[in-house]
């Protein structure tokens, strides 16, 4: 059974993407968070660019150092068994620098225990959000 049947694609998603940077940001070993939330032959194609499980497993430590406020904005998810289509926003605070906003359009698929195990993603960031929005990180 999809991970996303008794939920909707939308909520799924802002669902694992913020235990993804939750678990990330408060110091969870990355090797634990990569069985977490990858399969071990996870492959992600961000914007052209191919990340195998050690490439994503590398970018944690700079979220990790980076990141102090984060929100997901799903503006729109579609499921078809275990694949997801959506289109989200990234909302973001940094340890230097203020907020950014990156939009993103995902072609996923999970595994029926909600790894993601393939993935394309589309990126590109927005004009600068507010400073005054609260990206205070979700209670855990």
């Amino acid at each position: 059974m999809p991970p996303f049947a008794d939920t909707d694609a939308a909520t799924f998603i802002a669902a694992f993407f913020d235990s993804l940077t939750s678990s990330t940001v408060r110091g969870d070993s990355p090797d634990e968070v990569m069985e977490r939330h990858f399969t071990p032959d996870i492959v992600q194609f961000s914007d052209g660019i191919r990340l195998d499980h050690k490439r994503l497993r590398d970018h944690l430590r700079p979220v990790a150092r980076n990141v102090t406020g984060w929100r997901f904005e799903v503006h729109e998810a579609f499921a078809e068994g275990t694949h997801i289509a959506a289109r989200l926003t990234i909302h973001a605070t940094g340890r230097k620098g203020g907020p950014t906003a990156t939009d993103v359009h995902l072609f996923a698929d999970f595994t029926d225990d909600g790894r993601m195990h393939r993935a394309h993603q589309l990126t590109r960031m927005l004009p600068a959000p507010d400073a005054e929005e609260d990206l205070s990180p979700s209670a855990p």
